[in-house]
């Protein structure tokens, strides 16, 4: 039988044996113009295959409002004409230190704890995504002449749940909508993972960073027969906003790919190449060990993951090494780097002025949704708000004697202001004004999502204010808000259109405009905000992420797609407030470290 196949012990193309070398590179994490680049890159690697993943709510911010699905085909058609064939894992969800792990808002603000389950109003949700989405993976499957050569059946299914009527709707559900390459199933190597993840009939994946031989060892007691592959190949890690930057040693690394592919193992390195969490997509995890239930850990914009292609494409002392492993098992000579993209020039350093600022009030008055009074305040998933902030307004009842003011079940992090002053910032751990509050007061709370869980028993838990406002023992009822979307602001004749203040900032949260001229050919640049404390930054009108000064993160990566020579616009959302005269520099990329590889 000819084309791509799942043997009793290997892969086969066209009935000869063939190893697995992929590398993972999301296409929504990667400006489309330097899709090219960047898998050339993994070709000079010595990979033969690209994974992505498909983040549903990117796609489907709204039910049936479908935005750009075709940018996956466009990305498999790029893949092709690489060289490389391509592994898709639709999810429907996904994990990836992505938003909500990939699910929409408005899926799981509607179902909570039913969703990745048999139940039939998320089902019916999941069928009618994956009728649209498989338009763009089933023309081009292997088998029609393009690169696709596996599918996945949902993710880490095992370190959720253990619904087999599920599983198996999916697996049957690919198979009618036209997928026809094998499907597989990835999952710890652990028994109630793969208890809980494989579907009978369909090929298992482990997932690990270390360990290869214990870990197959594993997967082969559930699953005698078939390739053996660790489809997620954790070859670096993330980071978490206010933590430490976290590395893996690069010939810890190489060591551990070495001994999966002396395993006689196909392999796909998570990450080949991360990428940037752009437009305020980075998902966040919950501390607390295994159980994943703790303090919330949001991840940063950059998701460079310490691969061996950091964020900006640049080969690392951890590529040089695998490159030289990935080699033995090549078919040939492995092909040259291409060149790398265009940077800043060295003389483009450049401070910005913000000269126009306009208060939060006037941001959400122009691109906010429609403000309602409530009983209780209304969540983030029941005001349509999936990346953004919500504002609430209401009022403690006088007269009456100071008692604490609380928030019950507030996620993420309020900035309060009482009668116009700024009174504190409250999150999950710290819920409570530091001052008493007197009645009669004004209250303003300003709350902002820092990225829906995308691992473990919390992901899709609801954002905002969801257990309500207390003063002292008495709930406050009659809560006015709105919420205000990040993609408000894709509209730059509205974001335009938002009226400035007469008054100086004084370093005010706010919207702050202004613009930067780029002399001679643009390139890749990173931004950096040092007196400012947390808030996103367009450029000419391309969201490139948030920034917060809590670290370890320092400086936003500015594609130099993005940018364009001469005049070009900056607009910086500060949600906490900056110095009066807060910088922003535009600087050429940093050289990297000198790990002696450069020649190789």
């Amino acid at each position: 039988m000819n084309g791509f196949r799942v043997g009793e012990d290997d892969f086969e193309l066209d009935g000869r044996p063939v190893r697995l070398l992929s590398g993972a590179l999301h296409y929504f994490r990667v400006h489309e113009a330097q899709w090219g680049h960047r898998l050339a890159m993994l070709r000079a690697m010595g990979l033969n295959c690209v994974e992505t993943y498909v983040p549903w709510n990117l796609h489907e911010p709204r039910p049936g409002e479908h935005h750009d699905v075709q940018a996956l085909g466009r990305f498999l058609d790029a893949a092709g004409e690489a060289g490389l064939w391509a592994i898709v894992r639709p999810g429907p969800y996904i994990c990836a230190e992505w938003e909500n792990g990939g699910l929409p808002h408005w899926v799981t603000g509607a179902v909570g704890v039913r969703a990745r389950t048999r139940d039939a109003e998320y089902l019916g949700h999941v069928d009618r995504w994956f009728g649209r989405l498989m338009e763009e993976v089933v023309p081009r499957q292997h088998d029609r002449g393009g690169p696709v050569i596996m599918v996945q059946v949902e993710n880490e299914y095992g370190s959720y749940g253990s619904d087999q009527v599920y599983l198996k709707h999916l697996a049957d559900l690919l198979r009618e909508r036209g997928v026809s390459v094998p499907l597989f199933t990835s999952d710890g190597p652990e028994d109630h993972m793969l208890t809980g993840g494989s579907v009978p009939g369909v090929l298992a994946t482990a997932n690990f960073g270390s360990q290869a031989r214990a870990s197959f060892e594993t997967l082969r007691r559930h699953r005698p027969k078939g390739p053996l592959m660790c489809m997620e190949f954790w070859c670096g890690w993330f980071d978490h906003w206010g933590a430490d930057h976290v590395v893996r040693d690069a010939a810890d690394a190489a060591d551990a790919l070495r001994e999966i592919l002396e395993c006689g193992a196909s392999v796909n390195l998570y990450m080949a190449h991360g990428g940037t969490n752009f437009a305020g997509w980075s998902g966040a995890n919950r501390g607390g060990g295994a159980l994943h239930d703790g303090v919330l850990q949001p991840d940063v914009t950059s998701y460079d993951y310490d691969a061996p292609i950091d964020e900006f494409g640049r080969p690392t002392e951890k590529f040089w090494l695998f490159r030289e492993i990935l080699a033995r098992y090549a078919q040939g000579p492995l092909p040259e780097l291409p060149a790398p993209p265009p940077s800043l020039g060295a003389r483009a350093s450049v401070e910005l002025a913000l000269a126009e600022w306009a208060p939060l009030s006037a941001v959400m008055e122009s691109l906010g949704g429609p403000v309602a009074e409530y009983a209780v305040p209304p969540t983030f998933e029941e005001l349509d708000v999936d990346r953004g902030l919500v504002q609430y307004t209401l009022t403690v009842p006088g007269p009456r004697r100071p008692y604490p003011l609380s928030v019950r079940g507030l996620r993420d992090r309020a900035v309060v202001y009482v009668d116009g002053s700024r009174a504190g910032v409250l999150t999950e751990e710290e819920p409570t004004l530091p001052e008493p509050v007197a009645g009669h007061a004004r209250v303003e709370l300003w709350v902002e999502s820092l990225g829906r869980v995308n691992y473990g028993p919390r992901t899709g838990e609801p954002k905002g204010i969801t257990g309500g406002l207390l003063h002292e023992r008495q709930y406050l009822h009659g809560v006015r808000a709105r919420g205000l979307r990040l993609d408000a602001f894709s509209s730059a004749e509205a974001v335009r259109g938002v009226p400035t203040a007469s008054e100086a900032s004084s370093g005010r949260p706010g919207l702050y405009r202004g613009t930067v001229e780029v002399h001679g050919a643009p390139g890749d640049a990173t931004l950096e905000l040092p007196s400012w404390t947390r808030g996103f930054v367009w450029v000419n009108g391309f969201n490139v992420g948030r920034y917060w000064s809590v670290g370890p993160q320092t400086s936003l990566f500015v594609p130099g797609p993005a940018l364009r020579a001469g005049k070009n616009e900056v607009w910086v959302l500060e949600l906490e407030g900056a110095d009066e005269a807060g910088a922003v520099s535009l600087f050429p990329i940093p050289p990297l470290p000198d790990t002696g590889s450069a020649g190789q």
